[in-house]
Formats: C-alpha cells, structure tokens, sequence
C-alpha cells in the first residue's frame, strides 16, 4: 500500500554557474541549526573539493540535509556548469522537485536551460529563487518575464508553470515573497519547499527498491553508492542484488554492510531506510551508477537517465620525452588507464577507449573544462602522461557529417560587441539575439564547439577582462566549414639544455616566450609563440662568447627581457597545434612537438602535403 512520507523532502539546487547555489546552501544550514552558534566555518562548506574551492565552481554533485519544522529536506547541491551537466542529470532522479536560482540581473542563461530541460522532462516542480536581490542593478519583474518564457519555450505543464517565486540574497542570508519588503531570514523559502515541493511516496512494504545515483569512495569501506530508496525498506545486513537494466546477467547477491543517512554536513549510520529517504550504502564488491538494490527473490531493476553523449575527445599517452618519468610517480601505460578507467566509475559523461596502441588512451568528455579538471586532479595525484589537442567528435545524421554545437551568451561593455562579433563570426558562430542596455550588451550565438577552442582566453583581451562567456550544448548540425583558429606558429627549442638570458634575448625578437632563464628544455620542445605562421628552431640556450671584456657582465645586463607568457594547462590546451602534444607532470606543463628531431618532423610534414 502507498504511502505519503510527509516528513521528507528531497530537493535539488539547479542554476547556472556562480549564480549562488553553494552560498545559498551555506546560509540553509546555517539558519537549520547544523553548526553551533560560536562555530567557526568557512564560506562555501559545500565546495569541499581543491580545485573546486580555487576556481569558485562546484564541479561534483553534493548531497546534505536539514532538519525545518519536523520535515527531513535532503539538498543536492548540483555543478552549474555545461560540462558536468550529467552530474546534475543523474542526482535529478534522487529529488521530487528543485530550487531554481537565478540571478536578478543576468536572468536566466544558457545552463538555466539546460538544467530547467533536464528537471522539467522528468516531471519535477520547480520554486523560482531570484537570487542577488539586493543587487543595485537588479531588475526583478523583466527576470520573472524571461524565466515564465523559459518555462513555455521548454514546454512545461500547467501545474509547473503555476510556481512560486521567492526573492533572495544567499549572501545576507533572506528571503521574501515581495522584493520590495526585505527579508529577515529564509523562513519563506522553507516554508516554501514544504508547501509546494511533493512528498515522496512509495510502498514500505513492498520488495525493496533503491536506485544508485552517485559513487563515493573509502578507502577502509571501498565503494559507497548513494541513492534512494524507490520503495519497501532497505535493512542494513541484508542480501541484495546489483541489478541492471543493461546487464544481461546480474551478480550474486552480497550483504549490506553499512548503510547511511544525511544530516547536515554528515553521514549518520542506521539500521534502516525506507521510502523516499536519499542513503549511501556500502558492501558490494562492485557498485555502479544506474544499478538498483533488490532483494535476491525480486530482482526488478529501474529504468536510470540518458545520459548526454560527449562532444569532444583527446588522446592521453605516456609520456616520452627526455624528460619523461623525473617528476612523476605513476608514469607507465598501465598506471594510466587504471587511474581513467577508475575516474569512469563516479563520471558517467567520461568515456574511456583503448587504441591501436598499448600507450595511448582515447579520452571523451563533455567539455575543455570537464577534461581540464581531469587532468589536474591526475597530475595533483602525481601522474605523468602527454595530451593531444582536443577534437569534437563528429556524426553523421540523415547522410551529412554533422558537428556539436554550442549556445554562446555573452555580455560585454557595447565599446567591445563589434570586435567579439567580428572574431564569432570568423569562427563560424551564427547571432540568434542582441539585446542592448545603456552600457553593456547581450548577445547570443550559435557556434560550432571547435570555434570555441582558445577562444576564452581571445575573449578576455578583447573585453578587457569585462566580459562575461557562458555556453552549453545545443545539439548537431551539418558541418559549417573550416575555421583557421591558430595564425601563429611555434618557437621550438634548438637543443637540450638550460635556457640562458643571453640566448633568450634574441630569441624574444621571434615572437612572445613562454620560459625564463634557468629552465631545462630539450629538443622539440615549445618554448614561445612565433609572430608569423609556421615553425621556427630558436637556440635558447646559446651562451654569450666568454672574453676578458670588464663589460661584458654589464652588457648582459643590459638584456632585457620581456615578462614571459606563465604556463597554464587552459592556456596550453588552447594553444597547441594538431602536430603537438601537451607533457603534464606533477611540477611542470610543457608544449612539446609530437615528433621532436627536426628532420624527422619535416619529412612527416612532407608527407602530409
């Protein structure tokens, strides 16, 4: 018999990057009663991961829960950016409705879209949260137009266009239903969540049902999974099965070891859980994302998201430079895919394959940043390896080659639209919209993903650091031709060695250096950008003549050098050409020729013409 479980809620907080979600989450703990009154806590709790707090994006999902007016509110705090939109498409299924923040100036933007698409398709009620309320140029009402246009444009019901706006500053901790009475506390939105989001409902005792959503993992337990309980009660010490709508075999049955519920920042461990309630468990040798726990006399299995196809693709190799295995501690092809195929586990958007060779590996993801932050957590870990330069990942539809393409928002001062229309439409990109203010712009595109290799970086020069980019993926479309993104070439070092001032000197009049006296290069290695197309060797660790001149110290002196370009893994992957690869180690990022001697490299170019 189905029962109402009017003590639980289960929520997840969607948005667009940096629109407030984790800050929003701070204060919803804060004013639950989870941390005491004279307890130190630093901002951000949620963004628990390093790179995350550097960069200020929440790149995994999170699960946490708070206690308000007797009702259990488990909230996922989900990424806000397009490349971990299977994060959030997976955690969608664990909640009955979400809280949709937007910012009360920018309104919604392309991940808005994306994430709304997402939660509405699977019948999930939405509680508007207009964010930054507090903002000077915050402008309420034209926001709360576009987001019920958003709503129709992604074909919402009735019954969930008919939602509650509340209007908040995350920062100051408030929220009101009327933007013109400020707010006190966040009472309104409780009371709003437990009023309009649905309690879940199941049969207690009914064959258990709980589906896995999310992977963790312990060292001392092994893998956690977290899901929810669909229906009857899990116990913990209890036989259950691993099934998989795409396994045509299921594995025995294994016990349940621990089994755990959330409050607050914490996992707490229970005996039971039952219908509705979000748990981590832990016991099976194996656990994947999608599997479902049944009892071993009902195996029924549950029917888990579509997961959204990768767009682009690189290749990971072993590195084997001359410098290869000086700065890392996994360095072989073995250490390397064991350590991807791992990261397959919990990143159900990664793909993994083998190629024609033991060293290499074909990596796919949904982005530059989601495999960017692949490659930093694996060389923070201490592994060594070489990346080539991305490439999307074409298809054919209807007997046409077709591309990935994105839906490009960007805001900048007007003195800056022309340029950044000009450099768009240089890489294919289509305008879909203008819409012109008193100083700044917003215009909307729609541009091949390849367009967009390098072209952050181009976008804050021109915008002089004022602009603001944001795109998500918007689908296939026939191939829109070629697009020249790279006019400069590569200054190559000479010879190996440690790059001297004297050398670096008259190398810099080639173009912009990438390294400083003092550093060890080697052969094929890139070491600056060349002013003009092509190639150029520069010997960057050619010593000045010794003689007996008093002078001469002081005339090197005199070399000046210009500030160097710092090395960074964004930069580096936007720069290099088809015939480079990147060296990533624990300490250093290099730009290397994939073929490094030089004869050898000009009779491969050879061939190719």
């Amino acid at each position: 018999m189905n029962i109402t479980r009017n003590d639980i809620r289960n929520i997840a907080i969607i948005a667009h990057v940096d629109h407030g979600k984790t800050t929003l989450v701070d204060e919803m703990l804060k004013q639950s009663g989870v941390f005491r009154e004279n307890q130190v806590i630093r901002e951000r709790v949620m963004d628990s991961n390093d790179i995350e707090r550097e960069r200020g994006i929440t790149i995994l999902a999170k699960n946490t829960a708070v206690e308000y007016g007797g009702v259990h509110i488990n909230i996922v705090d989900t990424p806000g950016h397009a490349d971990f939109g299977g994060e959030v498409e997976r955690v969608l299924k664990m909640v009955d409705g979400v809280l949709l923040l937007v910012d009360s100036f920018e309104g919604p933007m392309p991940q808005t879209r994306f994430v709304l698409l997402k939660a509405l398709e699977l019948g999930h009620k939405a509680i508007v949260v207009i964010n930054k309320i507090d903002r000077p140029d915050a402008r309420p009402d034209e926001v709360i137009d576009e987001i019920l246009d958003l709503f129709i444009d992604l074909g919402a019901g009735s019954e969930q266009l008919d939602c509650p706006f509340i209007f908040a500053s995350a920062r100051e901790g408030t929220a009101t239903l009327d933007y013109n009475q400020p707010g006190k506390d966040l009472r309104p939105l409780f009371d709003a969540i437990l009023n309009y989001i649905p309690a879940p409902q199941g049969d207690p005792e009914a064959p258990v049902q709980a589906l896995i959503s999310t992977i963790d993992y312990n060292e001392y337990v092994g893998r956690i999974g977290v899901g929810r309980v669909e229906r009857g009660t899990l116990r913990k010490g209890q036989m259950a099965v691993r099934a998989n709508l795409e396994r045509e075999t299921q594995p025995a049955p294994e016990r349940v070891t621990t089994l755990y519920k959330f409050e607050g920042l914490n996992r707490v461990e229970v005996e039971e859980a039952s219908v509705g309630e979000i748990i981590a468990v832990s016991g099976f040798s194996e656990m994947h994302i999608g599997d479902t726990l049944c009892p071993p006399e009902a195996v029924e299995p549950l029917p888990f998201v579509r997961i959204s196809e990768p767009t682009i693709a690189v290749t990971f190799r072993v590195n084997d430079s001359p410098f290869a295995g000086q700065e890392g501690k996994y360095v072989t092809s073995r250490h390397l895919r064991a350590r991807l195929m791992r990261e397959t586990l919990t990143d159900v958007s990664l793909r993994v394959e083998d190629t024609d060779t033991t060293d290499a590996f074909k990596v796919s993801g949904r982005g530059e940043l989601h495999i960017t932050v692949l490659i930093e957590n694996m060389r923070r870990q201490g592994y060594e390896f070489a990346v080539s330069k991305p490439v999307v990942l074409y298809r054919e539809i209807d007997g046409k080659q077709c591309e990935p393409i994105e839906r490009v928002v960007v805001d900048v001062p007007t003195a800056y639209m022309g340029a950044v229309m000009e450099t768009l439409g240089e890489r294919r990109g289509q305008v879909l919209d203008v819409v012109t203010g008193q100083e700044r712009v917003r215009m909307t595109f729609k541009v091949p993903s390849r367009g967009l290799f390098g072209y952050r970086s181009t976008f804050m020069t021109q915008t002089r650091g004022e602009g603001i980019m944001s795109s998500v993926f918007d689908g296939y479309e026939p191939y829109k031709g070629e697009i020249a993104t790279r006019v400069s070439g590569s200054l190559v070092a000479y010879e190996t060695g440690t790059s001297v001032r004297y050398g670096l000197f008259y190398a810099q009049d080639r173009g912009e250096l990438f390294i400083t006296p003092g550093e060890r290069v080697y052969t094929g290695m890139v070491v600056g950008r060349n002013s003009r197309p092509g190639e150029i060797e520069v010997n960057v660790c050619k010593e000045k003549q010794v003689t007996n001149m008093r002078n001469s110290a002081a005339a090197e002196d005199a070399m000046r050098l210009r500030p160097v370009r710092p090395m960074t893994l964004e930069f580096a992957l936007d720069f290099m050409d088809d015939d480079e690869l990147i060296e990533v180690t624990p300490k250093s990022i290099r730009i290397r020729k994939t073929i490094l001697e030089s004869t050898a490299r000009m009779r491969a170019n050879r061939k190719k013409s």
